[in-house]
């Protein structure tokens, strides 16, 4: 049983033994000082970008003051995109229009929306989602294709739509404590791949039993 290595750029071997460009380990393909993510966590896209940080999160700007954190083992279909702090507008004055950012002077450290975006473990976004400035997603949730998500989102929920809204939750708040208790995404990889079995047959027993 093959288990991901995340020392991979390309982590998808098709049966003929080539690679899947369009598919990347993000924590091998990202150079960028405010954009944080974790061991195998993948993005795919149809036309791979040459620049995935820019692609993601086209606002994230090195040297701006907020950060994107994005956890392990998500998974980020192609046209999602992370809509950071850097893209908003002061909206306390009369106009919108950002008059600072034309001024030399002014330009640097103008940034009317410092939040970071914090992304979880485990958080599967469907095609074309978009995550809003300073949203909180919790771990193992689902972000449905060409959802819109701002704020928080509780752990193992299931977002869709415009405006992003829960529409359930993955599991009972029991089963759900137990998971984040666990927190098999902080485990030893061979770990987890010996967990393989009870993660994708949803054996919460023998899942428990696996833990380090």
């Amino acid at each position: 049983m093959i288990f991901p290595d995340p020392a991979r750029t390309h982590p998808v071997t098709l049966p003929d033994g080539t690679v899947h460009p369009g598919t990347v380990f993000l924590s091998r393909v990202i150079d960028h000082p405010n954009f944080h993510v974790g061991d195998f966590t993948y993005a795919s896209d149809f036309a791979p970008p040459s620049d995935w940080a820019s692609q993601l999160a086209p606002y994230l700007f090195p040297g701006g003051t907020e950060h994107l954190h994005i956890g392990k083992y998500c998974q980020i279909a192609h046209a999602v995109r992370f809509l950071t702090a850097g893209a908003n507008h002061a909206q306390d004055g009369l106009t919108c229009f950002p008059f600072p950012i034309f001024d030399p002077a002014t330009l640097a450290g103008y940034q009317p929306d410092t939040r970071d975006t914090v992304i979880g473990h485990d958080i599967w976004f469907g095609y074309g989602a978009l995550i809003l400035p300073g949203a909180h997603i919790g771990h193992g949730a689902i972000i449905g294709a060409g959802a819109v998500v701002r704020g928080t989102v509780p752990p193992y929920a299931i977002v869709t739509g415009n405006p992003g809204t829960v529409i359930r939750h993955r599991f009972d708040t029991k089963t759900a404590a137990r998971l984040l208790e666990l927190a098999w995404w902080d485990w030893p990889p061979e770990i987890v791949a010996k967990a393989r079995p009870a993660l994708m047959a949803g054996d919460l027993a023998a899942l428990e039993r696996a833990a380090p």
